[in-house]
């Protein structure tokens, strides 16, 4: 076998930097992604093609940068929003005080619930509060019964939307 000359066989066994390494969890999000999150946002389904003219940037990069902010949590998904023909005539709002250690019971309850959509845990006064949808009054007025005297439950108020002044997610 020949011999190599002495800098040269160090040149070819020195591992070589992988420039398309998929590992982006340290890389932090910059304007363009700001910016290209902003317009999903305003309407997720906008074509590639669209997006990029928009951010003056090639197609390739936009859906390039799209599957990394996805493949790194930054985009969760995409998901109907029903409109007014859609949505529930009637929401509610429930403050519910939760008897000491029954949270994890209330909480088996409320997600039982299908009027239910939405709960929280808080501080101050109340324990949880529950955002809940329902398409006539008795409907909604049976689901504020159950979660009033379901066990474990100390106390609830209600308070029934009248009307949506602002929703950002829309």
């Amino acid at each position: 076998m020949p011999r190599r000359a002495a800098g040269l066989s160090w040149h070819f066994r020195r591992k070589r930097p992988n420039l398309r390494r998929n590992d982006d969890s340290g890389r932090r999000m910059d304007e363009t992604d700001t910016a290209l999150l902003a317009l999903l946002a305003e309407n997720a389904r906008q074509p590639a093609a669209t997006l990029a003219r928009r951010l003056g940037l090639a197609r390739s990069t936009v859906q390039a940068r799209i599957e990394r902010l996805e493949r790194t949590g930054a985009i969760a998904g995409y998901t109907l929003r029903p409109g007014p023909a859609l949505a529930p005539p009637l929401r509610a709002t429930v403050l519910i005080s939760v008897e000491p250690r029954a949270g994890a019971e209330v909480l088996a309850r409320l997600r039982a619930m299908p009027e239910v959509e939405t709960v929280h845990t808080t501080t101050g006064r109340v324990d949880m509060i529950a955002t809940l949808a329902a398409r006539d009054t008795e409907t909604l007025d049976t689901a504020l019964d159950r979660i009033g005297e379901a066990r474990g439950v100390r106390g609830s108020e209600s308070l029934v939307h009248l009307s949506t002044k602002l929703d950002r997610r829309r």
